[in-house]
């Protein structure tokens, strides 16, 4: 008996959902109600598209797709963020401290938006 069903020969693998409407304006809203925000874009994986990771000068952060690394430049443009490549240059300590933070209180998951949180992903 098989587990995993084969793919047909010359089948295309399943599609990866890419950006939405709704990650864009999650990101914009983020970046625009937050002091100090930078945007790190993460390449594309064999799991997930690219994505951005935005961090606020507290070090909260949100995670989102975008559809390449021109889309990410504009939404800096778009929001005056400045836009890092974070194969170059890493992400900020301050995010891992504020992830750091949540789990020593006992938050865990994802913070709630109607509660001025992020997506942490």
């Amino acid at each position: 008996m098989r587990l995993f069903p084969r793919r047909g020969r010359g089948q295309p693998p399943a599609a990866v959902r890419g950006p939405s409407s709704a990650d864009r304006e999650h990101l914009e809203g983020f970046a625009r109600s937050r002091r100090g925000v930078e945007a790190y874009v993460e390449p594309r994986t064999t799991v997930t598209e690219m994505t951005i990771v935005l961090v606020a000068a507290d070090g909260e952060w949100t995670r989102r797709r975008v559809s390449g690394p021109k889309a990410a430049r504009e939404l800096g443009n778009r929001v005056g963020i400045p836009v890092y490549d974070v194969a170059a240059t890493g992400y900020p300590p301050r995010m891992r401290e504020w992830t750091a933070r949540r789990k020593a209180t006992g938050q865990t998951g994802v913070p709630e938006a109607d509660a001025g949180g992020s997506t942490t992903g």
